[in-house]
């Protein structure tokens, strides 16, 4: 009787990100508006973020490179937290065919990895500085974060749960980074 319960809860829920979703989600015939979602949504990937916090630690004073030291390990943080669920909760990605690189390399949609990076830089954006990169950051996330919604590679509770995450996670980074001594 639990597993049935269970089910039919979990069974509502989805219907209920079904409802939620299916909106968000650009028609394919809207290719314009594909295109630019596809690459909005290559903009939160880890790569482009490593890339940028290298340039700043190389580039940077001391500022700069407790900056990128911290946001390096968070996103790490976040990454391997991340894949662990992805892991227990094996929930796929909805159907579709854009955004075959995320179905190929990472088949599971639950919690969003993006999501939980874009809060994490967001958030030590705002704790870290300088405040021209927490407004850009500020208003690239969430459009970022939609635009994996309207290619169809994640419901709307993935990233909700994936930003409730990377909020959490932020918060054990600058614990840990304080208690370390940062000059944060």
């Amino acid at each position: 009787m639990g597993r049935g319960i269970a089910a039919g809860i979990r069974g509502k829920v989805h219907a209920l990100d079904l409802s939620l979703t299916a909106p968000l989600v650009l028609p394919p015939g809207a290719r314009a508006a594909r295109f630019l979602a596809r690459a909005l949504a290559h903009s939160g990937d880890m790569p482009v973020w490593v890339a940028l916090l290298a340039a700043a630690w190389f580039l940077g004073g001391d500022s700069w490179k407790t900056r990128a030291l911290v946001t390096v390990v968070g996103l790490g943080l976040v990454e391997v937290v991340v894949i662990g669920i992805k892991m227990l909760i094996r929930r796929r990605r909805p159907t579709g065919t854009d955004g075959m690189i995320y179905r190929r390399t990472d088949p599971f949609s639950f919690p969003s990895g993006h999501a939980a990076r874009a809060v994490l830089l967001s958030l030590l954006a705002a704790r870290l500085g300088p405040s021209a990169a927490f407004g850009v950051i500020v208003a690239w996330s969430p459009v970022m974060v939609v635009s994996r919604i309207a290619i169809g590679i994640h419901y709307v509770l993935d990233v909700a749960a994936g930003a409730l995450l990377g909020a959490a996670l932020t918060a054990a980074v600058l614990a840990a980074a304080s208690a370390l001594g940062a000059a944060i």
